[in-house]
């Protein structure tokens, strides 16, 4: 608040005094000395013109706290100069309410000060609500993260503008400051954790807090109050530190930093009760990635340390910049201290995020020396950043953008996976970001789009693997698609949105879904694109032959279980006259025991008892029907896949083995090898279904075969 005044006194000054034309005016003194302490050789004439501009246009205006509304943008530009920004960034947070609620254009902008202020001034710059409505907030947060999608530098004004307005948001309504709050939470706090802007999102934090909480911030405030009268143990503990890392011959800096009130709260929540450790940590500087793990090292010899504390942020960053040892230690009394380890630019960066990292346009830091590479490079487009660009262009509804904005900017983790497109290997693919949590599907609509409605199949690390399953980081994912031409038969289940974390995926299956009906497929039957049996694969229709990886491997035929579904199968059901067809996704033979479920044209559809779709369908309320082998059933058809390295007369040995075991060859395929791989698939008649488990174990003995699996068109006769 005393900053405020000071900042209210000076532009007061300003407006009763000369000031020569080359100098600076008064009122921003100041953020010019902050500046010019981060950007020594910086040309401040650009902020002289700014001010003098943005002075005149709000003159006569006044906020609601009583203050000349000056006040404001040049709060605003003072706490961005404190991080670090650069001149062009400070010169638009002076006029970034100019064109909003003055005369000045944008033109007038782009003509005195460039094209670069012009589009961060016109990035922050709300819509009207007379043009559109309720509309109004979140289309104006879509204007601005568009724009960020090209100059990170908007969201960076934007965010100390709120900074700004939460400091004095006291003089608005109660109800009006809620609202504003739980915006802040919803939106600008999850954005500057992404944008890894820590000094602003922390008093963001407790200014919200205050406002929603009021009760938890009180008592939360007076813990620290007390906390503080009290002999602090880490006053000792870095004392200690300084003189390990002294004698160690490392340049190091051992601060000691508070936690903010929030930080104190949600650590209470967790343990319950605090230690008089337990209000601030150990913050260790030092000059280079190397002194990090050294000073690491003392700490780990001298004291004892936590390990279930210790996190390595260097060499395996966080998606938003910050880099940093976490660790914890207890002295020889017992007492335990959380330590933050980083070099000074990494400190620099986890304060001020993408503000550290200068212009992006300018291609690195300025302020690094020449030579200096950093620890990270510029990321001018942070893997969410163009995720949520890419959804948001198809939620042109603003109610769907806003909800699914705050959906998007909940998940805090992100992992990287690597994803191939149909047809290549999974070890070629690309570094994919998705937010922590993310399935197989929102992997192929984040790297294929609305191709991805086509998909039926994927392996996770050369595994073949349900579309459901939860992707970890560093995974490889390999993605099968329907062939194209058979692209309106089907398309994606309304099941898919139990497992979908992105936007993008969402969207995109719901519009699919409201445009060709959502019973099209998941309501006769789940998808069944991959096995959810162990070690139980589909794969490509008998007599396909197609390249390992082609659309289509792996996965069982889009067209099979559409076409010829009435085959006679030796099959009893407790419904007259109904068709039945077994399901392609489990495959049953006798004597597997089965369930039945009635389908969309009075069809009945078999299951294996032990197939995850029994349950799933169980669940929705779906009646499970009595279905039995006919009595004396004990022949069946089947078609199995073996798959094997590529070598001399392994056909041979494969036929040989399966006629050992009493079966006869049908058909048999063989495709072409690829990478010395190659795949056979057979449809053989057993006289008894009880020895398929046994074929399939001597065909797994036969040298150079190295998985055998029941593929998905197999036909019990009696």
């Amino acid at each position: 608040m005393s900053a405020v005044r000071s900042l209210r006194k000076l532009s007061r000054a300003a407006l009763l005094s000369a000031t020569p034309r080359d100098s600076l005016p008064d009122a921003i003194e100041h953020v010019a000395k902050v500046h010019k302490a981060h950007h020594p050789g910086a040309d401040l004439r650009a902020l002289r013109r700014a001010y003098v501009l943005a002075e005149s246009s709000h003159r006569g205006q006044m906020r609601k706290s009583g203050e000349p509304y000056i006040t404001h943008p040049l709060a605003v530009t003072l706490l961005l100069a404190q991080l670090g920004a650069e001149t062009t960034t400070l010169t638009a947070s002076l006029l970034h309410d100019t064109v909003e609620d003055t005369e000045v254009t944008l033109d007038q902008v782009r003509g005195e000060f460039g094209p670069e202020v012009c589009y961060l001034v016109d990035g922050v710059t709300k819509l009207e609500k007379v043009d559109y409505g309720a509309a109004a907030e979140p289309e104006t947060f879509r204007k601005m993260l568009v724009a960020a999608g090209n100059d990170v530098r908007v969201m960076s004004i934007k965010l100390a503008d709120r900074l700004h307005n939460m400091r004095t948001l006291g003089v608005m309504r109660p109800e009006k400051q809620a609202r504003i709050a739980k915006v802040t939470r919803d939106v600008l706090i999850p954005l500057a954790e992404r944008l890894g802007v820590q000094a602003l999102k922390s008093e963001l934090e407790d200014l919200v807090f205050a406002i929603l909480h009021p009760e938890e911030h009180s008592r939360t405030r007076e813990l620290i109050r007390e906390n503080v009268k009290q002999p602090d143990p880490l006053t000792e503990i870095a004392t200690e530190a300084r003189r390990l890392v002294r004698e160690a011959g490392i340049t190091a800096q051992v601060l000691i930093r508070p936690r903010h009130t929030l930080s104190v709260h949600k650590l209470l929540l967790k343990r319950g009760e605090l230690g008089t450790c337990d209000f601030g940590r150990l913050l260790i500087l030092v000059g280079e990635d190397a002194d990090c793990y050294a000073v690491l090292g003392e700490l780990h010899t001298c004291f004892t340390p936590v390990i279930s504390e210790f996190k390595d942020f260097i060499a395996a960053p966080k998606f938003n910049l910050y880099q940093s040892l976490h660790t914890a230690i207890a002295d020889e009394r017992g007492r335990v201290a959380e330590v933050l380890v980083r070099t000074r630019r990494m400190h620099r960066v986890a304060e001020a995020g993408v503000i550290a990292l200068g212009d992006p346009h300018d291609g690195g830091d300025s302020r690094d020396a020449p030579g200096e590479t950093g620890e990270r490079a510029d990321p001018t487009r942070p893997g969410w950043l163009s995720r949520l660009l890419e959804w948001q262009s198809h939620a042109p509804d603003p109610d769907t953008f806003w909800t699914e904005l705050r959906d998007e900017l909940a998940q805090d983790r992100e992992i990287t996976v690597y994803c191939a497109a149909p047809g290549s290997s999974a070890a070629t693919g690309g570094a994919l970001p998705l937010p922590a949590g993310a399935s197989c599907v929102d992997a192929a609509y984040a790297c294929l789009g609305e191709a991805a409605h086509r998909c039926i199949g994927v392996r996770v690390n050369g595994r073949l693997t349900a579309l459901s399953t939860v992707l970890r980081d560093g995974d490889a994912v390999q993605l099968f698609l329907e062939p194209a031409a058979a692209a309106g038969l089907s398309g994606p289940s309304p099941e898919w949105l139990d497992h979908v974390r992105t936007p993008a995926a969402r969207i995109a299956i719901r519009t699919w879904l409201a445009a060709h009906g959502s019973g099209q497929k998941g309501e006769e039957e789940p998808a069944e694109g991959a096995s959810t049996v162990p070690g139980e694969h589909s794969a490509a229709p008998q007599g396909a032959s197609s390249d390992d990886g082609a659309d289509g491997q792996d996965v069982p035929d889009a067209q099979d279980g559409l076409n010829g579904l009435e085959e006679s199968v030796p099959l009893v059901v407790d419904l007259p006259d109904a068709p039945v067809r077994l399901a392609r996704c489990c495959t049953p033979v006798p004597p597997d025991a089965v369930t039945g479920f009635a389908v969309r044209g009075g069809a009945v559809t078999v299951h294996r008892d032990t197939c995850q779709t029994v349950a799933r369908m169980a669940s929705s309320g779906r009646a499970p029907l009595d279905v039995r082998w006919q009595q004396g059933t004990t022949g069946c058809r089947v078609t199995l896949r073996a798959e094997a390295l590529g070598r001399a007369h392994l056909l041979a040995d494969l036929t040989e083995a399966i006629a050992a075991e009493g079966a006869a060859v049908i058909s048999a395929d063989v495709e072409p090898p690829r990478e010395q791989r190659v795949r056979h698939t057979y449809t053989l008649q057993l006289p008894d279904a009880r020895g398929l488990p046994s074929l399939m174990r001597a065909m797994l003995r036969v040298p150079g075969v190295y998985d055998v699996t029941r593929a998905a068109r197999p036909l019990p006769t009696g």
